[in-house]
């Protein structure tokens, strides 16, 4: 029962999140910060994580095709699908869910038993949609930029691992990147991109919002926040690629 019951609270607070906003220069500001929150501060992480993650893909597909029979483009071809296909929007929105997720769950929280969210309802304000709306929007908007960021380095680290390291010549390298190249796979990469956005600003915020007690309860609700994301992000995941892919 205790699922059913969060999933239709989740869904009434969707309600109250979507209606209409009461100020719509407040929304946008709200918007705009949450943007620099959640996106702008995000990408060190993300390059960081891309770089190696590509150089690793590299040299993993090296070793794995290190045969005179087998040829070099498909070091490149690898690394490109792996990036594009999984790497750069399924991986990097599981990093995403414990970074952005756990923030937004723990400021919502905070503001919950902080009494901050009581006092916006005592002033007529629609706290769900005050709070949360800017927050969902703005990761619709970010996070698909975050992954072509993504796979851009990936794919440079990949090229630096790769030619630096003596795995592959540069020809061979950028033309395994170009070889059957289908501009579909970068909109599959978008599209599940965007539900990850939605589950992780969403469920995050709801978990926060619903967060009762102290800081203890916080800390669990940031918690639950990233597991419940995480779960869901695999979940639908793998139905997309039922769905897109075959």
């Amino acid at each position: 029962m205790g699922f059913f019951f969060h999933i239709g609270r989740y869904f009434s607070l969707l309600i109250r999140v979507f209606a209409r906003p009461e100020k719509f220069g407040v929304f946008i500001r709200q918007t705009f910060k949450e943007i620099d929150d959640i996106g702008i501060q995000s990408l060190g992480i993300i390059s960081i994580i891309s770089i190696f993650m590509g150089a690793e893909v590299v040299i993993q597909a090296a070793l794995s095709t290190d045969s005179p029979l087998i040829p070099k483009y498909l070091i490149g071809f690898t690394a490109r699908q792996s990036i594009v296909l999984e790497f750069s929007s399924s991986f990097m929105c599981l990093i995403l869910a414990g970074k952005v997720g756990s923030r937004i769950a723990s400021e919502i929280g905070t503001m919950r038993i902080s009494e901050q969210i009581d006092a916006l309802e005592t002033m007529g304000v629609n706290s769900a949609s005050y709070l949360i709306q800017p927050k969902i929007v703005a990761a619709l908007f970010i996070f698909p930029f975050l992954t072509i960021l993504s796979m851009v380095i990936g794919l440079g680290g990949g090229y630096l691992a790769g030619v630096l390291g003596g795995l592959t010549a540069p020809s061979d390298y950028i033309y395994g990147l170009q070889i059957q190249f289908r501009v579909y796979d970068i909109i599959y990469a978008l599209i599940k991109v965007e539900f990850f956005a939605f589950i992780i600003a969403s469920v995050s915020s709801y978990y926060g919002y619903y967060a009762y007690g102290g800081s203890l309860e916080v800390g669990r609700a940031s918690t639950k926040a990233v597991v419940m994301s995480s779960i869901l992000i695999l979940f639908i995941s793998y139905l997309l690629t039922q769905i897109l892919l075959t």
